[in-house]
This record gives structure tokens, sequence and C-alpha cells, in this order.
């Protein structure tokens, strides 16, 4: 990481990187990449951990990592280059994800526990963490952060890819747990705190597992961020024109990171956060060009 660099807070992701075949082609993505592009299109220098296949799907996301700006600190192996079918229904995302791809064999690596000790921020979720491999990879790097750091944890669960025993050990590592309303729905069983409110359940995380921060998003409603010190957001969702959701979750993770780690107050980090989850929802796949000068959309809701 160069000199240059060093002004801005470094924000990197661990985990899957890949195609998302969406009907109208194949876009590049995976929850950890769009955190860390989003991160830094708000103000930090994004790293991203994973890996990819010694094939041409590699190449092709290689090069559309570099081409994002995107710092990418990736392993090629023998494991096919991931990708995912991703079928559009009213605009929102429905995954089927192959197993046995190169994320799943993340290989721990003097170089990663280098590029782990820098950060300022680390995103991580549930899905790269469903191969023995890249479990023990990703677990072992977490343990190497600098005093400090953010652990956000973006439960992201997808599929059978998770178990509460996960959950429970990446809980265990993170500073920030984010999480959607319906996620809460199967955590509120899994964790026998059913009948709680929204904020309730959230309290509920943030005091157990001794958080600075809980992250509710509830779609096209709402989203509350609940901190340490009892300062709650909760800033209703604007209404766009949605052409499809890729993606916008994770560019609301990665907005309030980096925002977060540039000073604003948590409002103002909210509401940069869900302005960038708008704009991504107004625009195909998850990584588009910023327009020079971002529209407002929580100012034109008049909120």
């Amino acid at each position: 990481m160069s000199e240059t660099t060093k002004s801005k807070p470094i924000v990197l992701s661990l985990g899957e990187l890949l195609w998302d075949m969406l009907p109208t082609g194949k876009r590049a993505g995976g929850a950890p990449v769009n955190f860390a592009y989003h991160a830094m299109m708000n103000g930090a220098d994004g790293y991203s951990i994973s890996a990819v296949g010694e094939d041409e799907l590699g190449d092709e996301l290689l090069a559309e990592t570099a081409k994002a700006g995107i710092h990418a600190v990736i392993q090629r192996n023998a494991w096919p280059t991931s990708t995912v079918e991703v079928e559009l229904r009213n605009g929102i995302p429905e995954y089927t994800i192959v197993k046995g791809v190169a994320w799943d064999h993340i290989l721990y690596t003097r170089q990663l526990i280098d590029v782990v000790k820098q950060a300022d921020a680390v995103c991580y979720g549930t899905l790269a963490l469903r191969s023995p491999e890249s479990h023990a990879t990703i677990t072992e790097l977490l343990k190497h952060t600098k005093p400090g750091a953010m652990k956000f944890f973006d439960i992201n669960l997808r599929g059978d890819h998770y178990s509460k025993e996960l959950i429970e050990e990446l809980l265990g590592q993170a500073t920030v747990f984010k999480i959607n309303d319906e996620e809460l729905l199967l955590l509120r069983d899994m964790f026998d705190i059913r009948g709680t409110s929204g904020d309730d359940a959230s309290r509920w995380f943030l005091e157990q597992y001794d958080l600075d921060y809980v992250i509710l998003t509830a779609g096209s409603a709402y989203s509350t961020i609940i901190s340490k010190n009892g300062e709650i957001s909760t800033v209703d969702t604007p209404r766009v024109e949605v052409v499809d959701t890729v993606g916008a979750g994770d560019s609301f993770s990665g907005t309030f990171t980096a925002r977060t780690l540039l000073g604003d107050s948590l409002a103002e980090a909210h509401r940069k956060a869900v302005n960038t989850a708008a704009f991504v929802c107004t625009q195909n796949g998850a990584w588009p060009q910023y327009p020079a000068q971002m529209p407002d959309y929580l100012a034109e809701a008049g909120k």
C-alpha cells in the first residue's frame, strides 16, 4: 500500500468474488467486493481478498476489479471462477449459488495477514465461510486486525450456507452487525428471542455480543442503526424507480463504513448510506458508475 493511500481509511473485504449472471448479462459482484467498491466510492481505499479460477472468467473478473479501482488481493487456483444465477422477481434478486468454486479455497498466507493488519475496517459475511478451507483462512485473518479496527459482519444469509454455530462465531469477532428484516425472522427463532420488536432484537444482539452498532434494514420501508452509546438513527427508505436491488445492501454497508471512518456522525453516515443504496437500486448491477453529483433522494422526498 503506497504512501499516497495512507491519508484515506483502508477498508478491506474478505470473501466471494463472482459473476452475477443477470437476465441482462453477467456483472461482477459478490457481497464483500460490492462493499469494498462502495466504501471506495465514498472516500476510503477499497481492498478485496478473494480467489478466482485460472480461467477466462477469472481473467475477466480481475480486469473488472482493476477497472473499478478496487485493490484486489486475489489468489488464482484450479477451481472454477464463481458464477451465480440471478433471477429477478419484480427487481428483487433470487440467487442460485454453485458450490466448489475458487473462493471456497482461499489459502492462508503471509501476504493476506499483512494486508489485514493495515485495514481500518474489515467486512465479512457467512457465505464465504461455507467451506472448511476458506472458513479457517478468514477466521484466522480476523485475528490479525489492528486494535480499534471496525469488523463489519454483514450476515448475508444465502440458501443453506450458514448455521447458528457459524453466526455465533462471527458475531464473536464483530464490532458491527448488519441484518435485514427477513434475516431477523430467522434469527429470532434461532436465538430464541421470538416476539421482540426490531429495535429490541437489535439491542439484544448489541448487548449480547458487545457490539458498537447493529444495523437493521427493511428494504423499501426503513432502516435503523443502534449504537453502543444509546444513539439511534431511523430513516425511511426513499421511493425510487427500481431497476434491480442487486448490491443495494452492500452499498449501504460500504458507505456507512467509509463515512463513519471519515468522521461523519451516525445520522450523517446513515443518510449517506440510505442515499447510496437508493441510487444503486436505480442502476443495473452492483458496481454502477457514480454521477458527478449524486442525487439527494432523501431531500427530494422531504426527509
